[in-house]
């Protein structure tokens, strides 16, 4: 199987759709040996700042001399986009062996009778391949959805992150914050330790399961502070205060208070190794070369234009926020496009404010909202709905040359990302 042909293996298994559950992976892991037992694990989940902070502990392990695996999703462009190794995509021919030899797998499941895996347990399967093949020290493994049933969750993790819990995939995880909880509550194992920017009644579930398991748990706000000292577009400035009482001042060029609270959440989960390569100049480094893409990515910087994965309210909340703080007083030229089973009204409400303006836009997903759809959310004066998102950049693009004094803002989904992103570059490339 060549990398062609693994890609469209992978795009045939679309036909399974999304199944939670445990049992195919479970079946699919002891049939390849059990490649996740081979290297320490960090688990990492949370409604929003799950790849960021993956990122963020990547970049420390690596910068502390470890041979280290991140493993994320969705991807942008490319499937290989999701696991790296010392911050680099996998090779495309090793990539491909580890397909073929999860998918050769997977074939002899469901010649024995058994449910065939869905595209994410191979994917999942193929990367734990993929890292013990490589022989890693350490991997970083972001959660897919939810926790418990998630794919990922074969891993017997040393340290489990939870970011924060906000309503999110209701129609799987649940309707409520405290049943959400659950499922990301459900990657804790036995003596595990646990870090959380959790709150409320999704502390009170995540503590529960920790007292379960037997692990311990630290607090965000609690046990441990990040205390914001600056930020602009150049980067954010805060202090760490750790349990016993050091006090770090730390800085990373990811924009947005949030990701002070992210970089924090690395800091302490490598901190948690105890390994005594992880040391406040080794930080320093990594976090000034931490890097994702998608995640209030600056492009331009005048007239001003941000690309942003907000898919959710929280998400939406988060990157109104950073847009106020970064461009104060700025109108904003949004090109949107989001899923119709996301909470269109929520994101919409939060995110768009009566002086700014809207493209909207249908995104590259069998999910996706019509942009006529999502167009009836606004006033017709705020609003203009461009089937083609190809043409709604170009209208985006023009409307940024017209009114420089704007922020031009692309969001709603990652599947718009995935596709906006690569044409905006090589536009202001050759601009």
């Amino acid at each position: 199987m060549n990398y062609q042909e693994s890609i469209e293996y992978l795009e045939s298994l679309s036909r399974f759709g999304i199944r939670l559950g445990l049992e195919r992976m479970q079946e699919l892991v002891i049939r390849l040996g059990h490649p996740e037992r081979k290297y320490p694990t960090i688990h990492i989940t949370g409604t929003n700042g799950k790849g960021s902070t993956t990122a963020c502990l990547a970049a420390i392990l690596q910068e502390a001399g470890f041979r280290t695996a991140m493993y994320t999703s969705p991807h942008l462009e490319r499937y290989t986009e999701r696991m790296r190794i010392d911050g680099l995509e996998v090779e495309e021919a090793v990539f491909a062996r580890a397909i073929e030899q999860t998918a050769a797998a997977a074939r002899a499941m469901e010649k024995d009778g058994l449910e065939h895996p869905t595209q994410f347990e191979i994917l999942t399967a193929a990367a734990f391949v993929m890292f013990a093949a490589m022989q890693v020290d350490y991997a970083v493994i972001e959660v897919g959805l939810g926790g418990s049933l998630d794919s990922t969750n074969v891993i017997d993790s040393r340290v489990a992150v939870i970011t924060n819990v906000t309503l999110e995939h209701e129609d799987r995880c649940g309707y409520t914050v405290p049943e959400i909880a659950e499922h990301k509550a459900g990657i804790i194992k036995k003596n595990a330790q646990v870090l959380t920017a959790a709150e409320g009644e999704a502390l009170e579930v995540i503590q529960r399961r920790a007292v379960e398991c037997g692990a311990s748990v630290q607090v965000l706000g609690r046990d441990w502070q990040a205390q914001i000292q600056s930020m602009s577009l150049a980067g954010i400035a805060w202090m760490l205060q750790q349990p016993d009482g050091s006090r770090w001042p730390l800085k990373t060029r990811l924009l947005g208070e949030h990701q002070a609270y992210n970089a924090s959440l690395a800091v302490m989960a490598a901190l948690m190794l105890g390994e005594t390569a992880v040391n406040q100049e080794v930080v320093d480094r990594a976090l000034a070369k931490a890097y994702w893409p998608g995640r209030f990515e600056v492009l331009r910087i005048q007239p001003p234009l941000v690309v942003d994965g907000a898919h959710n309210p929280a998400g939406a909340a988060v990157l109104r926020r950073t847009l106020d703080q970064v461009f104060p007083g700025s109108a904003v030229l949004f090109l949107l496009g989001i899923l119709k089973d996301k909470d269109i009204e929520g994101i919409t409400s939060i995110l768009v404010r009566k002086q700014d303006r809207v493209i909207a836009v249908r995104p590259l997903s069998e999910r996706a909202a019509e942009a006529g759809d999502l167009a009836s959310h606004f006033p017709p004066q705020q609003v203009e709905a461009v089937p083609d998102w190809e043409e709604g950049v170009n209208r985006l693009l023009q409307f940024a040359g017209q009114e420089p004094q704007k922020v031009a803002c692309v969001a709603g989904s990652l599947y718009l990302l995935g596709a906006v992103r690569p044409l905006l570059l090589r536009k202001l490339q050759n601009s």
